[in-house]
C-alpha cells in the first residue's frame, strides 16, 4: 500500500529533514549558488515554503523568499525545490510549484523569480527572464534565470537588482 503525499507548510521540526534532502540532491556545491547568497539573512520558513510528506516523512520541498526587485517588493524568490530522488517522476515537485504559486497569487504577490530549467519549469507559467532586466548577486546562467507572473505585467515592470526582502524589526 502507497501512503498518500501530502502538501503542508514547512514547519521548523522539518527543517532537519528537508537539509538531508538538500544534501543528497545538491550536494555541498549548493551553497555557492546565486540563490543561496540572495538568501542570506532570510527568514528560512516563509508562510510559502511547503513541504511534501508521506507516513510523516518529508519527501520534498520548496523554499520561497520574499524578495526586492530594484527597491520594489511584492516578488518571491523560488528555491530549492527537492524531491527524494527514489520519488522523482511522481509529480511531487508539480504540486509543490503549483501549491506555492497559487498561495502567493491569492496573497497579492506579483512575480515568482527563480533560476532553473526552461524545460521543467514552464509547464507551470515560467517563462525566461530577458538578460540584464534583473540582476542577481553572483553569477547567474541568464537563460536558466526565470520568472512567472501572477499579475499580468509584472515581469515587464521588473528591473533591477533582487535582494530578500529586509527583515522587519517584529519579524
Amino acid at each position: 500500500m502507497t501512503c498518500k503525499t501530502i502538501i503542508r507548510p514547512v514547519t521548523q521540526d522539518d527543517l532537519e529533514q528537508i537539509c538531508d534532502l538538500h544534501a543528497n540532491a545538491f550536494g555541498p556545491g549548493r551553497f555557492a549558488r546565486t540563490a543561496y547568497r540572495v538568501r542570506e539573512g532570510a527568514h528560512v520558513v516563509s508562510p510559502f515554503c511547503l513541504a511534501a510528506s508521506r507516513g510523516g516523512v518529508v519527501v520534498g520541498a520548496v523554499r520561497m523568499t520574499e524578495i526586492e526587485i530594484g527597491g520594489k517588493g511584492g516578488a518571491l524568490l523560488l528555491g530549492p525545490l527537492v524531491v527524494d530522488p527514489s520519488l522523482k517522476g511522481e509529480g511531487i515537485g508539480r504540486a509543490l510549484l503549483s501549491e506555492c504559486i497559487e498561495q502567493a497569487r491569492y496573497d497579492g504577490y506579483k512575480l515568482i523569480l527563480l533560476v532553473g530549467d526552461l524545460a521543467y519549469y514552464e509547464r507551470v507559467g515560467f517563462v525566461r527572464v530577458l538578460p540584464g532586466q534583473v540582476a542577481l548577486a553572483g553569477p547567474v546562467d541568464p537563460l536558466r534565470l526565470l520568472a512567472a507572473e501572477l499579475q499580468p505585467g509584472s515581469l515587464s515592470a521588473a528591473h533591477g537588482g533582487v535582494m530578500a526582502r529586509p527583515r522587519q524589526p517584529t519579524d
